[in-house]
């Protein structure tokens, strides 16, 4: 098939192209550059079956494809609230840019959502039926609002003009290629720890998150792709671990002597975040498959080989 992928060479975007492309398909990688970086998929240039297209998505596009995969999106609050109006731009219009193409062409569109749909939950864990607890007036409501909207997109094309959909609620994911400056707690720890710098914990670290290794969630992506289930649907690990719990994990792998240093919680972190994955499970057959020792070690490896 020809696959389209928005935010290709974006840290889940890169990874989802090398599954597609040893799967034979001839795929597109479309990227700003925003927070994707060529050497993610610099091993494919010269495959006459990948295509790099320079583009943002707030502007349109004419591509032919067979599939699309609408990743572009800043997902770390240290870069979608940077520039928060061309972050809700790229979830509404480039989302409605790419719905339109798909439209057009009769493309397969899989929507690339987030577990910040729910926002700061008051239900634990979180299926896909709750509808969330978001401030829309807050600091992450230009990323949260922003993918709220661009479902509510995602399900009126599919409604009104028959687009083929598919809506993924993604939980915390890690792994090799992760920004060290994404602002995520998982590359933070790591990063500080490589440094010899104190693990800073924003409030007293009960915060808890689940984390999803890259390869498990790309996985779960093209199951859903080429599922008949429609969503949304989320993908995540529901090993749940406290903040303060990955802090002594990353400590203990990296540097046991390093010291904890604790920050104000910043606005509208959530303090609970688990996924609900019965539905994965039942319509898709996926469930994860890394541990969360196993994973760290392999993004652990990469962070040493590039801050080094």
């Amino acid at each position: 098939m020809r696959i389209l992928v928005t935010g290709g060479a974006g840290f889940i975007g890169s990874h989802l192209i090398d599954r597609l492309m040893e799967q034979g398909h001839d795929v597109l990688c479309l990227d700003n550059f925003y927070t994707g970086h060529k050497r993610n998929i610099e091993k494919w240039f010269d495959n006459p079956y990948f295509e790099l297209i320079r583009h943002d998505i707030t502007e349109p596009i004419r591509l032919e494809v067979d599939q699309v995969y609408h990743l572009a999106c800043p997902a770390s609050p240290i870069h979608y609230q940077f520039n928060p109006v061309k972050t809700i731009k790229t979830n509404v219009l480039g989302t409605l840019y790419m719905l339109g193409l798909a439209k057009r062409v009769k493309a397969r569109f899989l929507l690339a959502s987030t577990s910040e749909v729910y926002g700061d939950p008051d239900v634990h864990p979180q299926p896909e039926e709750y509808r969330g607890s978001v401030n829309c007036t807050g600091l992450r409501a230009c990323y949260d609002e922003g993918k709220r909207v661009a479902e509510t997109l995602a399900f009126e094309y599919h409604r009104e003009h028959k687009v083929d959909i598919r809506v993924a609620r993604i939980f915390n994911t890690y792994g090799p290629r992760m920004l060290k400056n994404d602002g995520r707690v998982v590359s933070n720890f790591i990063v500080q720890a490589l440094d010899k710098k104190p693990l800073t914990v924003y409030g007293d670290g009960s915060q808890t998150r689940s984390f999803c290794y890259v390869s498990d969630l790309v996985e779960g992506l093209i199951g859903l792709m080429n599922n008949d289930y429609i969503g949304p649907i989320n993908l995540g690990n529901p090993g749940e671990y406290s903040v303060l719990e990955l802090a002594k994990i990353i400590r203990e792998m990296i540097n046991p002597d390093m010291e904890l240093v604790y920050k104000a919680l910043p606005q509208d972190d959530p303090r609970k975040r688990q996924p609900d994955i019965t539905k994965a499970s039942t319509y898709l057959g996926w469930e994860p498959m890394i541990s969360l020792k196993e994973g760290l070690e392999l993004t652990i490896r990469d962070f040493q080989q590039r801050v080094s």
